[in-house]
């Protein structure tokens, strides 16, 4: 797909993801209790006097919201989750930065290096399509300890394909994964953020866990630099997660921005990291 005619395609997809993946199950959907139910993230100033006072988890239930019954397999059992959660340490302020679309040999080596520069670990959505030209970069990855997480091969709205046509998108980019980076992806993020029932089951049976994000950059939208770092540093909360993208267009603003805002996190006493994956 084009660039532009992927731009487009966003737009138009962005605002209906999250209810595109809820309706998909909404008639098994796990509710939850009011002590439960996922609660708005709270943001602070990254500097002056009340950056230093405790902050307010973000919301651990992550969008889109769905679920469905029991799985068939015995080893989609065991990883299956009815929502896309994320798991952080729950000490300090950590945050967890997110790439996906990639890799690009344009823009992702110099994301790499901005991570590098500044120790960070971070996770990177990989589309099979591009990552089987530039195994090179998921190496690289590797050798940094960042995650690799599956992003389907070719980006399409998972929620209009069958399910043989959804296995086959992820499967063969885990392939690809599994074949650079060294072992298969343990995470999945479905395009658009477009889920539903077949696409949790199909991820789950291939060993996957689901997840989406809390701050959405806008950076495919290419809104400026100075935009960019404004909503990551507004935004800014534990348990953030924080979706930006290093490949399916021009990206030099998620470049100029990562190395703006990174620092001021880290300034301000945030600890970047990576979830950790419930099952073993």
């Amino acid at each position: 797909m084009k660039t532009d005619q992927l731009i487009t395609r966003r737009r138009a997809l962005i605002a209906g993801a999250a209810v595109l993946g809820a309706a998909g199950a909404a008639g098994t959907a796990r509710v939850l209790t009011s002590d439960q139910a996922a609660k708005p993230a709270r943001s602070l100033p990254l500097s002056g006097p009340r950056a230093s006072r405790a902050l307010k988890p973000s919301a651990y239930r992550l969008q889109p919201i769905a679920g469905y019954g029991p799985p068939r397999s015995a080893r989609a059992r065991t990883l299956v989750r009815h929502e896309p959660f994320r798991r952080m340490s729950g000490r300090g302020r950590s945050m967890v930065l997110t790439f996906d679309d990639g890799p690009d040999p344009r823009y992702t080596p110099e994301i790499l290096r901005t991570l590098r520069e500044y120790d960070v670990r971070a996770m990177f959505f990989v589309c099979g399509g591009t990552a089987a030209d530039n195994k090179d970069l998921l190496s690289e990855m590797a050798d940094d300890g960042h995650i690799v997480g599956n992003h389907t091969w070719s980006h399409p709205l998972l929620t209009e394909l069958s399910r043989s046509a959804i296995r086959s998108e992820i499967e063969r980019t885990s392939e690809v994964i599994d074949d650079a980076y060294g072992e298969p992806p343990v995470w999945f993020r479905a395009p658009y953020g477009a889920w539903n029932r077949a696409t949790f089951q199909i991820g789950a049976e291939l060993g996957m866990e689901p997840l989406a994000w809390t701050v959405d950059t806008l950076d495919w939208m290419t809104p400026g630099t100075r935009s960019i770092v404004g909503r990551v540093e507004k935004e800014a909360a534990p348990g953030v997660v924080v979706l930006s993208h290093d490949a399916g267009g021009d990206r030099s603003q998620s470049v100029r921005a990562l190395r703006d805002y990174l620092p001021h996190l880290l300034d301000s006493g945030y600890h970047i990291t990576v979830p950790r994956r419930k099952y073993a």
